[in-house]
């Protein structure tokens, strides 16, 4: 496990990563500053050489400095007091003197006596040695002088870099936290959370996926809501007329003659129609339905799904007219399930428009693929429809569509049917208009490599 996986927040993990890079900057900084400055050391050992032999020259010095010796000689370079690590040089002129030789450092202060010089007074200590140790030992004896300078200047800087960490993390984890707010949230059932920021940066981009995943969530629970309540409103209406029916058979308010009996089994079809769609429609979303593609011209095809409906719809009283190009290519698809979506797509534009009415199929070319369009005169949708009309069970007139026998999925099948072609299906219409429905089929790949040869 890392260091910082052991830290409980995002928060702590910034600051102890801030500070230790702080703290590791000025370690370094302050270790090249005394590397740097290593020889300003020597002018303050000398001030305190010349210090240390004036006040011994004065006979005010009781102990020597720590590293420094002080040794008296005559004018005639006799050693009167002191021991000195190396031979001195010698003075004569009466002044005051301060340098080095290859062993010592020294300060060199002349004792007056009635008006002449007796004798001189030497404050020494060794000189630096010279090499690379040499150097790095100037470095650390620069550095542990003035260590509580260095000290408290690491010190303000930890702090300036913990509240600015601190001051940082807060506004990059708010995000995270009120992601973890909501994600506890939806735990519970509750969808709605949102993430609020600004941010454009990872965790900007993180709290935007959440709200865009915590949305599908909720229409998914939705969706779940609804299709729960429709299955069983669907599940609910033929099984409470068959029980009316059979109770009724029961106790010899109705007889079993045909009439009744016809109209039970209506309602055991429409009750087998209804569980038989549900079943494909869970095939085709999760792919399981296999799908037998063929080249199938789309002319013929048009031609039978019309006649189907017009039997079927005898009495609406409308006009199925079709407008299909004599060029128009084949397309690959599987048969069955495309004359399905049509068979929907009529129907449901037969049914929805009025009397004297019409219905048009059309289709043409494009990109690699042909558009197949069902136009109707009738009503219209209203907008506020159209995003949610190929969701199961959704319909814009109930009344209407439970009793033409409608189950409500047909849509949804043939958006599944659509896009399990590679296709996509959608709706456009102006209430007062009438509605076109357009779907999308590949072309046969023969077709198509015959077209861009």
């Amino acid at each position: 496990m890392r260091p910082l996986e052991k830290l409980p927040t995002i928060r702590v993990k910034l600051g102890s990563t801030i500070v230790f890079a702080v703290a590791m900057t000025l370690l370094l900084v302050f270790l090249f500053l005394g590397y740097a400055l290593r020889e300003s050391s020597r002018d303050t050992d000398r001030l305190r050489l010349v210090s240390a032999a004036r006040r011994a020259a004065a006979g005010q010095l009781a102990a020597a400095p720590g590293g420094i010796t002080v040794v008296t000689v005559g004018l005639d370079g006799q050693i009167i007091s002191g021991t000195p690590p190396a031979p001195l040089p010698g003075y004569t002129d009466g002044l005051v003197h301060v340098g080095s030789t290859s062993a010592l450092e020294y300060a060199v202060v002349p004792v007056v006596v009635d008006g002449q010089i007796d004798h001189l007074v030497y404050a020494v200590q060794p000189a630096p040695g010279e090499g690379f140790f040499a150097r790095i030992s100037e470095t650390f004896r620069f550095l542990t002088r003035f260590w509580w300078q260095f000290l408290l200047a690491g010190l303000i800087a930890a702090v300036v870099a913990l509240a600015m960490a601190r001051w940082l993390a807060r506004g990059m984890t708010q995000p995270l936290r009120d992601m973890a707010l909501a994600a506890r949230k939806m735990e519970t059932g509750d969808y709605s959370q949102r993430v609020h920021t600004r941010s454009r940066d990872e965790v900007g981009q993180l709290a935007a996926a959440f709200n865009r995943m915590s949305a599908e969530l909720e229409s998914l629970e939705r969706l779940r809501r609804d299709l729960v309540a429709n299955v069983s409103h669907e599940l609910k209406t033929p099984i409470s007329a068959l029980r009316a029916h059979l109770e009724n058979l029961l106790d010899g308010v109705e007889q079993p003659d045909p009439r009744t009996l016809q109209v039970m089994l209506g309602q055991s079809e429409r009750l087998g129609r209804l569980v038989e769609q549900l079943l494909e429609l869970s095939r085709l979303e999760s792919g399981e339905l296999p799908l037998h593609r063929e080249e199938v011209s789309l002319g013929p095809l048009v031609r039978e799904v019309r006649s189907e409906i017009e039997v079927a719809r005898s009495d609406a009283e409308v006009k199925i007219e079709e407008d299909l190009p004599e060029d128009l290519p084949p397309v690959f698809v599987d048969r069955e399930r495309v004359h399905q979506v049509l068979f929907n797509l009529l129907d449901n534009a037969v049914r929805f428009t009025p009397p004297g009415g019409a219905v048009m199929v059309s289709a043409h070319r494009h990109d690699g693929s042909v558009d197949v369009h069902v136009t109707d005169t009738g009503p219209g949708i209203a907008p506020e429809h159209l995003p949610r009309l190929f969701e199961r069970f959704y319909r814009v007139d109930p009344s209407r569509s439970a009793k033409d026998g409608g189950t409500g999925i047909g849509l949804a099948i043939a958006r599944s049917v659509v896009e399990a072609h590679g296709g996509r299906i959608r709706a456009e219409s102006e209430e007062g208009k009438g509605s076109v429905f357009t779907f999308e089929l590949p072309v046969a790949p023969e077709t198509q490599t015959r077209r861009d040869g």
